[in-house]
Parts: C-alpha cells; structure tokens; sequence
C-alpha cells in the first residue's frame, strides 16, 4: 500500500506540474548560427509558433506581446496561432508590437479549423489524422498579418532587405494537412536570384519539404508543428514530433544533409497546444531569438 500511495502521489505531482505550472513557463531561446555571407551584418530573428491561443489565456497573450521588447530584424511565424474559434482578435492584439516590425508567415492546420478532441496516446502510434474541426475565419487572420506587411509564404516565395542585406524566403503550406505544394518551390527562381541567403519556412518540418527546400537553395528552415513532444521523458527527450521529424530533432537546431546540399533546421516548440491537452512536461513553451552572424566573421 505504501508504494501505491507514493506512486499516487508522483503522478499527481506530475500533472499538477505539467498542467497547472510548467505549460504557464514561458521562455524566450537564445541561440547563434554562422550562415550569413561574408560581412554581413548580424540578423536578429524571433521565431514563434504553435501559439494556439484561446481568449481567456490572458498571461500567454501578455507573454506574447511583451515580445516587441526583443526588437528583433525580423519575426518569422510558422503558424498554428489559434487555439479558438474566438481567438482571432486576442491573436492579433497579442501580436501588434510584432507586426510593427518586419515579418512572415506561413499556417498550420489550427488556422483553418478549430481544435477537436483525439487521444493522446495515439500520437505515440502515428502522426494523427487530418483535421475535421471547425472552419476558422482564416481569411481574416491573414488580412491582419499582410495588413501589416508580413509576407504571406504559404506555397509563396518573397524577398525583404534587412541590414542591407536581400533575405529570400520560400515557403509552403501546412504539410501535416497536405496542403504543401512542393512545385512551388524552384530551385532557380529568377526572383530570388539576387538573395545574399534564401531561409525556408514551413508550419510542420515534413522530410520531403526540407528536402525540397534544401534542392531550392536554402540555408536554412525554420518550422513549428511538433511542440517538441510536449511531454517528454526526462534525459531522453521527446516521444514524438508528430510527423516523419525524428524525435531527436523535435526543437532546436539540426543540421541535415540532401543530394550534397546542407540544411540547418530551427524548430520551435511552441507556446501553447491544444486546449483539449492542457499539459507540458519536460518541454517548456517557447519561443527562439536566432542570431545569424556572418559564415566568416572580418
């Protein structure tokens, strides 16, 4: 009986920590990677995603406008921002110091439909299954981002100088709902043939989109989607990535090779989850401040 009542006891204070405190931990990444051409001069990027707010998740949206302090070049959003039917405006308000600054977008599937209930151990088994939850006022959520000049980059490429330096972006559409085109994505697109450094950004890090990505020239991909695990074990890590990801690459950087050409893959485990699986453990919420320095500092 007295293991029992022990037993008891860790699993409540496990779900009380990872339902109640660690998912309210919010905190902010730092990291450098060198991939910028020659005398370059630094780039700041926030990379946020898989907010998943709800209206009354009041210090989540706190959290995410107090943000615009960090004053980074530029905000590279990889989706699932809504957690909520309603929860459009509370986005849009939590974000309006970020959509002040320079910034693109790709969404995840909870942009375009609302959260349902699934097991939770089913992820355990497969990637789960696409959506049939709610359809979302999308339309409206974009108009708000483009409004503010973020690039659109769902099945899109664009361009922005920062620092005096052209940045080209390449992007697809949510690829956990299959909504990717990977044809989009051209290797000697004549628009980005002026870049000094092409960044990939997709919602979910599906092997076949790094792949695309990295036989179009980019750098870089930074993606969201996998929460990075969101219950993980202790000094193991992540059980699952929730696509073909594998669970050592769940957030954080990577390095990854194709047909000879590298990648470097940013994932960001993401603020939030679904409001059906209120729970984080081992896994943080976050959001990553990447500072790209110049290949070979003067």
């Amino acid at each position: 009986m007295e293991l029992l009542a022990i037993a008891l006891v860790l699993i409540a204070a496990v779900a009380i920590w990872g339902i109640a405190i660690e998912r309210q931990l919010f905190v902010i990444r730092r990291e450098s990677v060198r991939v910028l051409p020659t005398d370059s001069k630094p780039l700041t990027i926030l990379h946020i995603g898989d907010i998943h707010l709800a209206p009354w998740q009041k210090r989540k949206a706190k959290f995410v406008h107090s943000l615009g302090s960090l004053k980074p070049d530029l905000v590279i959003n990889t989706g699932d921002n809504l957690g909520h039917k309603d929860a459009i405006g509370p986005v849009l308000t939590a974000l309006a110091p970020l959509l002040q600054l320079p910034g693109v977008f790709v969404n995840g599937s909870n942009d375009y439909l609302g959260p349902v209930l699934r097991n939770p151990f089913s992820y355990l088994a497969k990637p789960s299954e696409r959506s049939d939850g709610q359809p979302l006022e999308t339309a409206r959520l974009m108009a708000g981002f483009k409004s503010a000049g973020w690039l659109n980059l769902n099945n899109r490429e664009g361009s922005i100088v920062i620092n005096g330096l052209n940045i080209g972006f390449i992007g697809v559409d949510d690829a956990h709902d299959d909504l990717d085109d990977i044809s989009s994505l051209k290797p000697q697109s004549s628009r980005l043939s002026s870049s000094g450094i092409v960044l990939g950004v997709s919602h979910a890090p599906y092997l076949r989109v790094l792949e695309a990505m990295a036989a179009a020239n980019a750098s870089m991909v930074f993606a969201g989607h996998t929460h990075g695990g969101q219950v993980c074990v202790p000094g193991y890590g992540a059980l699952t990535t929730n696509c073909d990801l594998p669970t050592k690459n769940a957030k954080g950087l990577s390095s990854w090779s194709f047909a000879g050409r590298d990648l470097i893959l940013n994932v960001v485990a993401g603020l939030g989850n679904s409001i059906f699986a209120p729970v984080r453990f081992a896994c943080r919420p976050e959001v990553r401040l990447i500072t790209l320095l110049p290949v070979n500092p003067a």
